[in-house]
């Protein structure tokens, strides 16, 4: 992720939603920057924006999206290849094992490297043992085109796991990388709505893989088909969804 400093930007873009297109010149001041964030220096740039000189382009098509917290941009697109970006969540799958290394499937170009000892209290002699075949869910610490995408399993801020490692039991489906954003968003219905009816924990990656386990498979079944379902219905389809759901478990 780039930071820029936005002083020296000083045009401004309409606010609200914007669609923007790969070549597109996008000052740092884009839908009311400064109006959301007026103390924070600076703008931290996600997928899809690339910052050229003294100004900040789309690389690809999508709408363009901010977060308050940390004054982050990014653009969100459907695309079916997630590109690992520095600070994502992802769920991978170890596919294999060196001494120093795990190999960690993210559903990137390339297989992401997860170090033996980037997990809570890990050391030379305390090291986790992660079978091939095992999910996890880490956060990307370094992408770059050219080079492996490096993870770990814990909170840089506190050194502590904060929900990161390997995920036990349960059930991972695959989705596109804009639902798993929109999951993310705490407004988002569907998971309230669930959690309403049925106790579960879930991981979700904003590669499009999300784990999600409960009780009993039924209902890990249930909510697994339900997030996939409410991708195109809006929040009364949603609720409308969820009920007939229950009603037939």
């Amino acid at each position: 992720m780039t930071s820029i400093n936005v002083d020296s930007l000083e045009e401004t873009l309409p606010t609200g939603p914007q669609i923007v297109l790969p070549g597109d010149q996008l000052p740092a001041s884009a839908s009311g920057l400064l109006a959301d964030a007026p103390t924070a220096p600076v703008v931290k740039l996600g997928p899809g924006l690339l910052m050229e000189e003294d100004s900040i382009e789309a690389i690809k098509a999508g709408v363009l999206k901010h977060a308050s917290v940390g004054n982050r941009w990014w653009v969100e697109s459907n695309q079916r290849r997630y590109v690992a970006a520095q600070g994502e969540s992802v769920v991978g799958v170890v596919t294999g094992k060196t001494v120093e290394h795990y190999k960690v499937d993210i559903g990137a170009a390339q297989q992401a490297l997860l170090g033996v000892l980037a997990f809570e209290g890990a050391s030379k002699r305390n090291k986790p043992d992660i079978k091939i075949g095992a999910l996890v869910y880490c956060r990307v610490t370094l992408a770059n085109k050219d080079m492996e995408a490096e993870l770990e399993c814990f909170n840089p801020t506190t050194g502590k796991a904060d929900g990161y490692g390997e995920l036990k039991s349960g059930f991972m489906i695959k989705t596109s990388l804009g639902l798993a954003r929109r999951l993310l968003d705490p407004k988002t219905l569907i998971m309230r709505l669930l959690g309403q009816h049925i106790p579960f924990e879930t991981a979700i990656g904003m590669n499009g893989k999300i784990w999600i386990n409960s009780a009993s498979p039924k209902h890990t079944i249930l909510i697994c088909n339900a997030i996939k379902n409410s991708e195109f219905l809006n929040e009364q389809e949603c609720a409308t969804m969820v009920k007939s759901l229950i009603e037939k478990a």
